[in-house]
């Protein structure tokens, strides 16, 4: 595998390649012993909070298997199956208008995402969903990329990637300013934890194995989240409408703030590999269940 390119292609500094050593090739190796005589595509799941780092890892664990392994590894995103503005204000107009912005449980197409992986599963011929988020809409279908048969992996990543859903005890209080002004009676994040509940937990139990990046605390994805939109800024340039500013941001991340933070006391121990972060995303620590 050339890590330089791989550094190169993804802004990343040097140090990097000595993290994929310690931690990441390991974690690849331990992904193909488990894979080993599957006759379905495996699924590995990631979960972290915004700008973790589940982007960059799964695109090391794609280029190292494909590189080095010659298997073939399909990658997707959640936020690849988010759906489009119009959708998501009928949904605003519906039940709450907290809806209109993508990111929480209800706001993606779920159907279309395990008929995606379905077909991969079959192995026949597959559309791969993207998502472009300085349109805050999808990329056109005949866009998407297409996968002929069926892959060696796939590797399903995204910020509530198998989050379980709270208690309505747990829903009663506010966590943040966004909720308890506008979402005083609690309709909002009742129907995001119904759908977090329902057919996630469907598409979540097709995950083979479970990986998490954690934070040290929910304080830190503002930053990290800030530093990923000033990346997408860049990426845009000149189109840069949709790239948002630092107060929208700070007002973005609370939409999250309640599924993350739960997911940070509840997920590790359903996690087979867990990676413990410090503020600077440098991993301090592993927990490897199998």
């Amino acid at each position: 595998m050339d890590i330089h390119g791989f550094l190169t292609t993804h802004q990343l500094p040097s140090t990097y390649a000595e993290t994929a050593q310690k931690w990441f090739t390991p974690l690849c190796e331990q992904l193909l012993k488990h894979q080993k005589g599957a006759t379905q595509p495996f699924i590995v799941g990631i979960n972290g909070s915004q700008g973790s780092g589940k982007s960059t890892l799964t695109s090391f664990i794609e280029s190292f298997l494909t590189s080095v392994h010659n298997k073939k590894v399909v990658s997707l995103s959640i936020d690849d199956f988010y759906y489009d503005q119009s959708q998501r204000n009928a949904l605003a107009i519906k039940v709450h208008p907290l809806l209109s912005t993508r990111g929480v449980p209800g706001t993606h197409d779920i159907p279309l995402a395990l008929n995606t992986f379905r077909s991969l599963e079959k192995g026949t011929r597959t559309s791969l969903p993207r998502f472009n988020k300085a349109t805050d809409n999808p990329i056109p279908k005949e866009q998407w990329p297409v996968i002929e048969s069926s892959p060696d992996f796939i590797i399903l990543e995204g910020w509530c990637v198998g989050a379980i859903a709270q208690t309505s005890s747990e829903l009663k209080w506010p966590v943040n300013h966004l909720e308890e002004i506008e979402d005083p009676l609690g309709i909002w994040r009742s129907f995001v934890n119904t759908e977090l509940a329902g057919d996630y937990q469907t598409l979540f139990d097709k995950i083979d194995y479970r990986i998490m990046l954690k934070a040290p605390s929910f304080d830190c994805v503002y930053q990290w989240r800030l530093e990923q939109e000033h990346k997408l800024a860049q990426k845009a340039l000149k189109d840069s409408d949709g790239v948002m500013s630092d107060e929208e941001v700070a007002n973005f991340v609370q939409h999250y703030q309640r599924i993350t933070e739960h997911a940070l006391c509840h997920l590790p121990e359903k996690c087979d590999t867990v990676f413990y972060l410090d503020e600077t995303r440098t991993i301090t620590k592993q927990d490897v269940k199998r």
